[in-house]
C-alpha cells in the first residue's frame, strides 16, 4: 500500500484538530469540536456517494479502521452497497443467535393448544427443562450439533430411556420451530444423534396391573364411605385413567352418562371432542354417594384444597401390599374383555379411549359407540360388584 493511501499516523490523530481529515481510499476521520471522533467510509455506488460509519475514533483503532475500510470497499467494488449488505449480514447473525432456551419456550407456546389442559402439567417440557436446557439452553440454536445432543442425553440415554426418548422428540420440535422461524438450522441434526446414541438397553416396564380374576374381592375392600375409596371404585367401573376421575365435575354428570371433557383426555377419540362414559348402576350409585364429598364442584376433593392427588390412590393399594397400580385397572378390564367376552377389538379399545394408531381411522370414526359399551359397562360391574 503506498504511502499517499496512508496518511494518517496514530501519533498524528492526537493532534488533529476538529474537522473531517482524509486517510485516502475513501477512509476519513471526523473530529468534532467536544473532542470525539467518528471513523467513516466514502463510497460510490450503482454512480451515488454513500458514507458508512465504521465507528468512533476512541474505540476503532486506525489499523482496524483500514482493516474495515478494505473490506467494505471489495464490497463496493463487487457492484453491493455496502451499508445494506452490513444490515443484511447484522440481521442473519441477529437471527442465528437465538438460543435454544428462548426457541423452546417459543416452540412450547405455539404447541399449548394441543397439550392437555395447555400443557400446565409440565409434562411436555419437562424433558427439556430438567436433562436439555441446563446443558444447551444458553447455546444460539445454530450452532447446536448432534455432538452436543449425544454428549447431552448420554447419561440418561439407557437409564432414562422413555425420558430421553421425549427429549429427543421435543428437541427436534424445537429445531423444526427454529426453522420455520429462518434460522439456519440443520433439521437432520436429531436423527444424527440418535445415530450416535446407538440402541437402547432400557426395557420399557409396564404398570403392574391387577388380574382381572382379584378385582372382585379388592373391590370389596373399598366400602368406606370416603374420597379415596369411592374415586378408585369409579376408576375400576369405567376404566377411565385417573386424570379424569380426579378432576370430575358434577355439571359434567347426567343421569347415565359422565362428559369428560377433551382437555382432560390423553388422546382425543374420533375428532377432538369431549368423550362420553356410560356409567353403570353401580357407577351411578358410587357417584351419589361421593356427591356429598363435592367441593367448589369437583367429586373428589382433596383433604385440604384441589382435588385428590394421583398418590393418594396408589399409597392406598400400597399399604394393603399390592403391587398393582391404579392405572392398572385399564389393562384388568382389557384382559376381562379378551378372555371372557366376544367384545370386538374396537370396542373395547374405545372404552379405553385408545387411539387406533392410524389418523385415517380415527379421522373416519366418528361413533363413540355409547351404546354398544353401555351394556359392556354393565356387565363388567356386575362382575367387579360379585363379591358384594
Amino acid at each position: 500500500m503506498s504511502r499517499a493511501l496512508h496518511k494518517l499516523t496514530a501519533l498524528s490523530i492526537k493532534n488533529l484538530p476538529p474537522g473531517k481529515h482524509s486517510d485516502g481510499g475513501g477512509l476519513w476521520l471526523n473530529k468534532r469540536n467536544d473532542g470525539g471522533s467518528q471513523w467513516f467510509l466514502r463510497v460510490t455506488i450503482h454512480g451515488k456517494r454513500r458514507e458508512m460509519g465504521l465507528g468512533s475514533g476512541t474505540e476503532v483503532s486506525l489499523k482496524e479502521a483500514r482493516s474495515e475500510a478494505n473490506k467494505w470497499r471489495d464490497v463496493a467494488r463487487s457492484g453491493k452497497d455496502p451499508i445494506k449488505e452490513r444490515e443484511r449480514l447484522r440481521r442473519v447473525a441477529e437471527r442465528n443467535l437465538h438460543l435454544l432456551r428462548d426457541v423452546a419456550v417459543d416452540a412450547f407456546e405455539s404447541h399449548k393448544a394441543s397439550l392437555k389442559d395447555d400443557g400446565k402439567a409440565g409434562r411436555w417440557f419437562s424433558p427439556l427443562e430438567l436433562h436439555v436446557l441446563p446443558k444447551l439452553g444458553a447455546i444460539p440454536v445454530s450452532e447446536i450439533d448432534q455432538i452436543d445432543i449425544r454428549d447431552t442425553l448420554k447419561p440418561i440415554w439407557h437409564t432414562k430411556a422413555s425420558t430421553a426418548q421425549k427429549a429427543l422428540e421435543r428437541l427436534g420440535i424445537c429445531l423444526r420451530h427454529a426453522s420455520a422461524l429462518n434460522l439456519d438450522v440443520d433439521l437432520q441434526t436429531v436423527e444424527k444423534a440418535k445415530i450416535l446414541l446407538g440402541k437402547q438397553k432400557h426395557k420399557v416396564k409396564h404398570i403392574p396391573a391387577m388380574a382381572w380374576q382379584d378385582v372382585p374381592e379388592f373391590y370389596s375392600t373399598l366400602q368406606e364411605p370416603t374420597p379415596t375409596h369411592l374415586a378408585l371404585r369409579l376408576l375400576i367401573l369405567t376404566a377411565v385413567r385417573s386424570t379424569p376421575v380426579r378432576y370430575l365435575k358434577l355439571e359434567n354428570l347426567s343421569a347415565d352418562t359422565w362428559v369428560v371433557p377433551k382437555n382432560l383426555m390423553k388422546s382425543k377419540v374420533g375428532a377432538e371432542e369431549d368423550f362420553s362414559v356410560p356409567l353403570s348402576t353401580e357407577a351411578q350409585k358410587v357417584v351419589e354417594l361421593a356427591k356429598p364429598f363435592s367441593r367448589d364442584g369437583y367429586l373428589f376433593p382433596s383433604p385440604r384444597k384441589g382435588v385428590l392427588s394421583d398418590a393418594t390412590m396408589a399409597r392406598l393399594m400400597e399399604r394393603q401390599g399390592l403391587s398393582a397400580r391404579p392405572h392398572g385397572f385399564r389393562s384388568s378390564f382389557k384382559d376381562w374383555c379378551a378372555e371372557t367376552t366376544d367384545t370386538p377389538e374396537h370396542i373395547s379399545e374405545v372404552v379405553l379411549a385408545h387411539s387406533s394408531g392410524s389418523k385415517v381411522l380415527d379421522a373416519y370414526r366418528r361413533t363413540q359407540f355409547l351404546d354398544l359399551r353401555r351394556p359392556l359397562m354393565e356387565q363388567w360391574a356386575q362382575h367387579v360388584t360379585k363379591n358384594l
